[in-house]
């Protein structure tokens, strides 16, 4: 029996609608609960307060440190490799290879990263644990979402740009710096605020390479604790840290669950925002 193609529209079209009702009732069921219940446990001391008192100081201290250290890295680096694979690179076996292995990266369980941070930065290269480990733990997970992000959007600007620029005289490397980035820079804007993101949600590579310290960092040498690992060992391994019950470590863990889930928020917001500024001021305001 063959089904007419408007009836067969209208049950895709619903199928669609479910399934993205589905996804929008589970995201906001999970975001309301962990708000709901961690927003009353927020304070000014235990968002500020010293960590050993039960406050979060050292932890934000502590993501901030890892997220500035990891874009340290991760940023210029991604952005080199996405400007060859796009602009230089021949179309050939060993850059297919190239984009064949950014690929699978991008897919191995972040834990298998902390293996390798463990196993290099801090057996080999530091000999301990500290933020710069982590950071350049976390720089190796970021960087194959780094140059997907760079290159698309590099790959984005039209050929003509190019050609113009290559036509008023303007060498290769000129048009690349004067005309392809700025184009491509919201692009590359989203690439960033998703490595950021990553960083602070991440804890499994981390957590045997950051130092897991409780007191707030202040060289990168200095072990550190972020929130999301500060929130693992409220919800998993304290529970009898000064007395408290089990109940008020984990209503602490959904406080820190609320912060995160606020700084990733904010993060998406001003991706966008920045996005929408810079295309606003390349297009004149139209």
């Amino acid at each position: 029996m063959k089904v007419a193609p408007r009836i067969t529209q209208k049950i895709a079209w619903v199928a669609l609608w479910v399934a993205a009702g589905i996804a929008l009732v589970a995201l906001l069921l999970i975001v309301g609960y962990v708000l709901v219940r961690g927003i009353p446990t927020l304070s000014w001391q235990f968002v500020f307060g010293s960590t050993t008192g039960g406050g979060l100081r050292a932890p934000i201290v502590g993501t901030i440190y890892m997220v500035a250290f990891t874009l340290l890295i991760v940023v210029p680096l991604g952005v080199g490799a996405a400007i060859y694979l796009s602009e230089y690179a021949p179309r050939n076996r060993l850059s297919d290879f190239i984009r064949y292995s950014l690929d699978g990266l991008a897919g191995v369980p972040s834990i298998i990263f902390g293996l390798f941070g463990v196993a290099v930065f801090v057996a080999i290269l530091l000999k301990t644990t500290c933020i710069l480990a982590g950071a350049l733990t976390s720089a190796c997970l970021s960087l194959p979402f780094m140059v997907g992000a760079a290159e698309e959007a590099i790959r984005a600007v039209p050929q003509s740009q190019r050609e113009a620029s290559l036509a008023l005289g303007a060498t290769k490397w000129q048009t690349i710096w004067h005309v392809v980035l700025p184009t491509a820079l919201p692009g590359i804007i989203t690439g960033v605020i998703l490595c950021a993101g990553t960083v602070v949600a991440e804890s499994a590579p981390l957590l045997a390479t950051s130092g897991y310290s409780a007191f707030v960092p202040i060289s990168p040498l200095d072990g550190c604790r972020t929130l999301s690992l500060h929130l693992f060992y409220l919800a998993t391994e304290a529970p009898s840290v000064g007395g408290l019950t089990r109940q008020d470590l984990i209503s602490r863990a959904m406080g820190v669950g609320a912060i995160l889930i606020v700084i990733v928020i904010i993060l998406n917001f001003l991706m966008r925002w920045l996005s929408q500024r810079y295309i606003a001021k390349m297009t004149g305001g139209r």
